[in-house]
Order: structure tokens, then C-alpha cells, then sequence
């Protein structure tokens, strides 16, 4: 009779399930900090998609990468400071993102300068501070590759108050949004609210980045906002197809991570990331396969 063992591993804040045998996926969610990090997978790949829709489409990309990186400063200074890193974290990559937008608005330099500028600033005050920490400093590698096993109820409701924001913003205004993706000058004209509706946006993106850090970790937020959409990309060019093709693939995707990391003891957060990467070379080879036969 085949029987079925599992073990507890300890990782980071929480633990993973090695499965020793046939890898029995429905049992994982038996787990309580499976079932939050399920629940988290779904709140995080939706608003990622949501809002890596209008990052790829306004390319942002390099914007979202730099507030994750700085982000690290806020989680630092939090440690420092003996506070929950998350009270840090979330003000400083909203203050970030605005200050940064802001910048770039008031100079004659190319967003991609400002931003080099500034990430480059922000990771120099990130490892200065880190080495001000004494003992341990174990807790920072979850902060770069994140662990999604050990978000709490905190972060669920955190994530899912930013996904009804941000829902409630976008598709509310989804034709004015639109417009402004697709042509700024345009939108002026049609007197479209353009420096409210950017701003609007990058508080959004700000506060959806500081979420996602836990789960994914500062190296690869990016990667969690981007993958998703540059996938549903490919597969649609009408805009609300696309829009809900890359919530879908966005929340596919962290699932399937997710028990992909529990069911053989892999970080969770890279484990997410390496579900996208796959996604979208399988779509990708497909789309091309599919239009040369056509």
C-alpha cells in the first residue's frame, strides 16, 4: 500500500511541505498558511495583472522596478527602527513613486536617467543602512526573495483593499484610462484629468509593489507585474480581452507556484516568477507556430 509522507521544513518565517512521495497537491491546502498563501496567490495575480496591463502598455516597467528596489530602504529602516517593516514599507514606496513621478515631470532628463538616479541612490541607502543592523539579518533575504507561505491576514486584507482601489479607479474610468495609455496628447484635449489620473496611477502601482515584496520578494516584484501582462499580450490586442487575460494568467500562475514550491520545497516567490517565465515562452512559441501556419 503506497503511503504518502509529509514533512515540515522550516523557511524563513514560516515552513514548506516536502512531499516524500506521490505529491498529493489537494492535501497542501489541509495547511492554514497554505490556504492564506492560496487566497494571497489569487488577490496578488489579479491586481498584478490589473495593474501590469497599463504598466507594460504606458511602459512603466522600469518604473515599478525601481520603487521595488527602493523599497528595501523602507523595509530597513523598519528593522532599525523596531517597528513592522510593513508600517514602513507601504508609506515609504508611496512617497517614493509620487516624489519620483514628480521628478521626472519637473526635468528636462529622460524618465530612464531620473530613474537610474534614483534607484542607484536609493539601493546605496539600502545596504548602507543594512549593515547599521545588528544580528541577525536572515529576515532580509525573504525581503529580496519573498515568501508568500508566510504572508498573514494582514497582507490579505492589505492586498485586497488595494485591489478594490485600484478595480474601482481603472475600470470606472476605463475609457478615459484608455485614451491616456494610447495617446497622451489626445487626452488633453478631450480634457481627460492626465497629471490627476497619472499620479492616481502610481499611488496605485506604489501601494501594489509594497504588497506584493512579501510574496515575491524586492528582486523579482517586477517581474510579477510584467510577466503576466506581456503574456496576455501576445495572445489578444483587444484591450479588455487583454485586460482579463492578464489577471488570469497573473493568478494561474502564483498558484500554480505556490504548489509547485510547496510540493517540492522551492522558494516560493522565484518559484512564482519561473510558472510566468514558462507561460509566456509556451504562448510565445505558440503564437509564432500559429501565425506561420496561417
Amino acid at each position: 500500500m503506497l503511503t504518502k509522507t509529509f514533512y515540515l521544513l522550516p523557511h524563513n518565517s514560516c515552513c514548506l511541505i516536502a512531499v516524500a512521495s506521490v505529491p498529493d497537491l489537494v492535501s497542501l491546502l489541509q495547511f492554514p498558511f497554505m490556504q492564506r498563501a492560496i487566497a494571497g496567490a489569487v488577490l496578488m495575480g489579479v491586481l498584478g495583472g490589473l495593474l501590469g496591463s497599463f504598466v507594460t502598455l504606458r511602459q512603466l516597467s522600469f518604473f515599478s522596478h525601481a520603487v521595488g528596489h527602493a523599497a528595501l530602504v523602507g523595509v530597513v529602516l523598519g528593522v532599525l527602527l523596531q517597528v513592522n517593516p510593513t508600517s514602513m514599507l507601504l508609506p515609504f514606496t508611496l512617497v517614493f513613486g509620487v516624489v519620483v513621478l514628480y521628478l521626472i515631470d519637473q526635468t528636462d532628463l529622460g524618465s530612464d536617467s531620473v530613474l537610474s538616479i534614483v534607484l542607484s541612490g536609493a539601493l546605496a541607502i539600502g545596504v548602507i543602512l543594512t549593515n547599521l543592523i545588528q544580528g541577525y539579518r536572515g529576515n532580509l533575504i525573504g525581503v529580496l526573495f519573498g515568501d508568500i507561505l508566510a504572508i498573514d491576514s494582514t497582507d490579505l486584507i492589505l492586498t485586497f483593499l488595494v485591489l478594490i482601489a485600484s478595480s474601482v479607479f481603472l475600470l470606472s474610468t476605463l475609457r478615459q484610462q484608455i485614451l491616456l495609455t494610447l495617446n497622451l496628447d489626445v487626452a488633453k484635449v478631450q480634457g481627460v484629468p492626465v497629471q490627476l489620473y497619472r499620479y492616481g496611477f502610481v499611488v496605485l502601482l506604489s501601494l501594489a509593489v509594497a504588497v506584493a515584496i512579501k510574496a515575491v520578494g524586492v528582486l523579482l516584484v517586477n517581474a510579477f507585474l510584467v510577466i503576466p501582462a506581456a503574456t496576455a499580450k501576445l495572445m489578444s490586442h483587444h484591450f479588455q480581452h487583454f485586460l482579463v487575460m492578464s489577471m488570469l494568467v497573473g493568478a494561474a500562475s502564483s498558484i500554480i507556484g505556490i504548489l509547485l514550491s510547496g510540493a517540492f520545497n522551492l522558494a516560493s516567490g522565484p518559484s512564482i516568477v519561473l510558472i510566468q517565465v514558462f507561460l509566456f515562452v509556451i504562448v510565445f512559441i505558440w503564437v509564432k507556430l500559429y501565425f506561420k501556419a496561417a
